[in-house]
């Protein structure tokens, strides 16, 4: 899998919608998950040790093949899991008697089922954020503050834009630059593709940088409570942002603790 910036035009002209992409490669997701192994592996460690011990309940949103939401449920003894898989023919690759709401996440408000849940844990993985419409976004995250439980712990990993070791030391500072000079949240969309298949598959994606994470969780009722960098190839974890991708642990924050919250994040963790 490759990503590349789009060149003009609509990002979404000639590409897949993201579902429809990942019912193309639907079969073959267990061996593109091998190939970042270390990465994934690395981050469900991460999620397992900070998991409170009473946690009992878990929503994975964008869950693929379900593999590691219902891995990390059963290493942290979280029996009530829901599955939020949009595609398909990823939701055929799920496994066991497990509960499923086959919506888009940007659709949970709008989801009967999911009008009275609350939950302990939930997790947004591998860049799934990327694949919500820009618009949708900011929309996603309120609605996850608003199905944590008092308690809950929200996690989310993202791909980092200013990644120097994905994306080299020129590219990345470029990058920077541009961002500086000219700000715009579109610098991060992306061309997301898959050259393991026999045919072409290209979906639009988005890569995000730190400040922009901050700036789309303030007064969404989430709180950071931490960010850890993880080495995209070898799941190591790293000191500095632009060593890696970006994993924020959050919790749920009434009103006014939003706020404070989200501005101490801003002030404290670096911009980038």
């Amino acid at each position: 899998m490759t990503q590349s910036r789009n060149s003009g035009g609509s990002l979404n002209q000639g590409l897949s919608d993201p579902v429809a992409a990942y019912d193309l490669i639907a079969t073959k997701y267990s061996a593109l998950m091998a190939k970042r192994g270390a990465y994934l592996g690395a981050i469900e460690k991460v999620i397992i040790s900070q998991i409170p011990g009473k946690a009992s309940s878990m929503l994975d949103i964008g869950s693929g093949d379900g593999a590691r939401a219902l891995r990390v449920a059963r290493q942290s003894g979280i029996k009530d899991v829901v599955l939020l898989e949009p595609s398909a023919a990823m939701r055929a690759q799920i496994s066991g008697d497990v509960d499923i709401w086959p919506i888009r996440a940007e659709d949970i408000a709008d989801y009967a089922r999911g009008h009275e849940r609350r939950f302990d844990v939930i997790t947004i993985l591998w860049n799934v954020l990327g694949h919500v419409p820009h618009a949708a976004r900011r929309d996603v995250l309120l609605q996850v503050a608003a199905l944590l439980s008092p308690r809950g712990i929200f996690f989310i990993d993202v791909i980092h834009r200013y990644n120097i070791r994905s994306y080299g030391f020129a590219r990345t500072a470029l990058r920077y630059l541009h961002d500086c000079i000219a700000p715009n949240t579109t610098h991060g969309d992306v061309v997301v593709k898959w050259h393991e298949l026999n045919s072409s598959c290209a979906a639009y994606g988005h890569v995000f940088t730190n400040r922009e994470m901050l700036a789309l969780t303030t007064n969404t009722g989430l709180a950071l409570r931490e960010r850890i960098i993880l080495d995209y190839r070898t799941g190591s974890v790293d000191r500095f942002p632009f060593q890696g991708n970006l994993l924020y642990i959050f919790r749920r924050s009434d009103a006014t603790d939003a706020f404070n919250a989200s501005a101490t994040s801003q002030t404290s963790a670096s911009s980038i």
